[in-house]
């Protein structure tokens, strides 16, 4: 088959995000970036004593109007990842939406999420690697400077296999994960089997019961950040076989299992407390306390290996989708361009990966080993992550309705979409801006927000043709024509 010059002409020498590993990632692999970005093993602990302290009995219904949200930032997403693949996650996609500003603003909120996040994964692998480490006598091992040094390895490891390759750190992922859930879907179906089968009717008719739409409501805060990092996917365009069915798919599915995890995770843990005094709400360690409670020991060592692997699977993700961000950036020059490098062998953003990775395995080994608890190293940047992550979404739900006017395939659905969840992520965030407290992690996020913010003036005032190239996706390529192009 010959292609015509004239085509030949029209098309540009290379793609401005050549150097990465292109259409070689499975869907599965796709689909388990996002689910391990997501963590859900650890969310299914960790998120409904959360959600039950604001929700009480209501919990599972305000996991279901999360999931419902999280479905419908999905769709806002699928309609840039239906049309266009990019390395930049949310950042490219806004673009095309609301311009330089837009994306400029959802790129920084990205890498709050993505920087915070991977210290708290990496924190809450350390110390549930070193929980089991002791359970199986290492007296030592939950010691600060051993949980500092442990921090450190494990951030190695995960540095060493994001840059080995995607496809490698996909598979290691999808591994990870897949046991992580399927160790966690042990815990919770053993305690719901001691239990009983009884439904739990105060749970699933909740208006007999005297449980107010407020209640929900609140419980739906909480509830949301059990789904961020779900998008992970979307920094795969470039490398996922068939991106525009195959990205939005992992987005919207990662969506949907996860709410089905955390609605069984909740279900489970509030029907087992009914009893006590207090409800879920008032036990710090819920898990663990069925398990002693049922005299099932083995239970915990299964939690603990559950949960170490879900954040380590969360952390090597999340880096992945970060280093994508920063070498989409390099590229464009809103970075410095040596960010934009790939590797000759392993096509990977290998600068990248020395860049961001050492600075935020440092941040949690040093807490780690400085004796902070690892329980505040995990929720302090935690919170300040959720706030990057749902800024994120919002911006890129403002600009999907945009981009379809501009491409002239606006529709009602993403408009009705848009109407819905952008006055719930915007009260959401007024909601967190004044429930957070004044700690290191949240001050950090803002910080890096006002940095953003002068990088943007100091671009427009000095670079202006940088920002018009904030947008980089990938495109077929003279390389990419069946048989070459004759010189």
């Amino acid at each position: 088959m010959a292609y015509s010059t004239r085509v030949a002409d029209q098309m540009l020498g290379h793609s401005p995000v050549a150097g990465l590993d292109r259409r070689n990632l499975a869907p599965v692999q796709v689909f388990a970036q996002s689910v391990g970005g997501a963590g859900p093993a650890a969310a299914m602990a960790v998120t409904p004593v959360i959600v039950a302290a604001t929700a009480g009995t209501a919990t599972i219904w305000s996991f279901a109007v999360a999931t419902g949200l999280a479905l419908l930032v999905a769709s806002c997403i699928g309609q840039f990842t239906r049309r266009m693949a990019a390395a930049g996650s949310l950042y490219s996609l806004t673009a095309k939406g609301l311009g330089p500003s837009g994306a400029f603003l959802c790129g920084a909120a990205l890498l709050v999420g993505y920087g915070m996040l991977t210290v708290s994964a990496i924190a809450g692998a350390t110390a549930r690697v070193g929980a089991l480490l002791a359970r199986f006598g290492w007296a030592g091992a939950e010691s600060p400077v051993a949980l500092g040094g442990l921090a450190l390895l494990l951030a190695t490891l995960v540095a060493a296999l994001v840059v080995r390759g995607a496809r490698l750190s996909a598979w290691v992922v999808l591994g990870v994960e897949a046991v992580s859930i399927g160790l966690m879907l042990v815990v919770f179906g053993t305690l719901l089997t001691q239990h009983g089968f009884t439904l739990d009717w105060r749970q699933l008719l909740p208006t007999r019961f005297d449980v107010s739409f407020g209640s929900v409501a609140a419980g739906v805060l909480p509830a949301l950040a059990a789904f961020i990092g779900f998008e992970a996917a979307a920094a795969m365009g470039v490398e996922a076989r068939r991106p525009f069915r195959t990205v939005p798919r992992a987005v919207r599915r990662t969506a949907a299992l996860i709410g089905l995890l955390t609605l069984l995770a909740a279900y489970t843990q509030v029907a087992a407390f009914a009893q006590v005094p207090g409800g879920l709400a008032a036990q710090p360690e819920p898990v663990p306390a069925l398990a002693a409670g049922y005299r099932m020991p083995w239970l915990s060592a299964l939690l603990d290996a559950g949960l170490a692997t879900s954040f380590l699977a969360c952390s090597m993700a999340t880096i992945t989708a970060m280093v994508r961000l920063l070498f989409t950036t390099g590229r464009e020059g809103v970075l410095p361009a040596r960010l934009g490098r790939t590797h000759g062998r392993f096509r990977t953003p290998h600068v990248a990966v020395a860049v961001c990775v050492p600075p935020l395995a440092l941040a949690a080994a040093g807490l780690l080993a400085a004796g902070v608890p690892a329980n505040q190293v995990l929720t302090g940047p935690l919170t300040a992550a959720a706030l990057g992550y749902l800024l994120a979404y919002l911006v890129v739900c403002l600009a999907a309705p945009v981009f379809l006017h501009k491409i002239g395939e606006l529709t009602a659905p993403p408009v009705v979409a848009t109407s819905v969840i952008v006055p719930v992520l915007l009260g959401v965030l007024v909601a967190y801006a004044l429930w957070m407290p004044l700690a290191p992690a949240p001050l950090i996020a803002v910080g890096v927000l006002a940095l953003a913010g002068a990088r943007y003036w100091w671009l427009r005032r000095r670079r202006p043709a940088r920002l018009a190239a904030i947008g980089a996706y990938d495109h077929p390529s003279t390389g990419d024509l069946l048989g070459g192009v004759p010189r």
